[in-house]
């Protein structure tokens, strides 16, 4: 119900007949916001428990959206081979995680701190008041490096802490 009423405010109705009205209305999202909200890549979890996977826990209290992003790094490459995520909130919310996965996947972690929710909302293209949605991102991003860093330094494998402490200045 939810998608075919998106897909009618969108104009994405296929073949459907829309009203004089909802032909006239400009396209609210941008079709890679529409893309990543209707075909959301990665949506999942890992085991928290994992040593080889850090978890970033983030939310935004004004607008009540809430980004869970999980990253699985090879120890001995320093590579983030997996990423998934789960999100509560807005179509922006959503398209903003699929992208940080998408983007994180394959690279070392000191490349992926470089990520701005700048280069975010201007891949999805999203209006002034939807850029807390990329922030959310970028600072999931963070929050799962800056957790996977402490289990690393906890579990005593860790003698360098530069990405951590490049999470922690940023």
């Amino acid at each position: 119900m939810l998608r075919q009423t998106t897909k009618r405010l969108l104009g994405l109705g296929f073949g459907e007949a829309q009203s004089p009205a909802a032909q006239l209305l400009p396209r609210l999202y941008h079709e890679r916001v529409v893309d990543h909200y209707n075909h959301p890549r990665n949506v999942g979890s890992f085991d928290k428990s994992d040593p080889t996977v850090g978890t970033g826990l983030v939310g935004a209290p004004a607008c009540g959206d809430v980004m869970k992003l999980q990253i699985k790094v090879d120890e001995q490459s320093g590579k983030i081979v997996d990423a998934c995520f789960k999100t509560f909130g807005c179509g922006s919310a959503i398209a903003s995680s699929s992208v940080a996965t998408e983007w994180v996947k394959g690279k070392q972690m000191e490349e992926v701190l470089t990520i701005k929710n700048t280069e975010i909302a201007k891949h999805l293209s999203l209006p002034p008041v939807k850029l807390h949605c990329s922030m959310l991102a970028e600072d999931a991003i963070k929050a799962a490096i800056k957790d996977y860093e402490a289990k690393r330094a906890k579990s005593g494998s860790n003698s360098d802490t530069a990405p951590a402490e490049k999470v922690a200045n940023a």
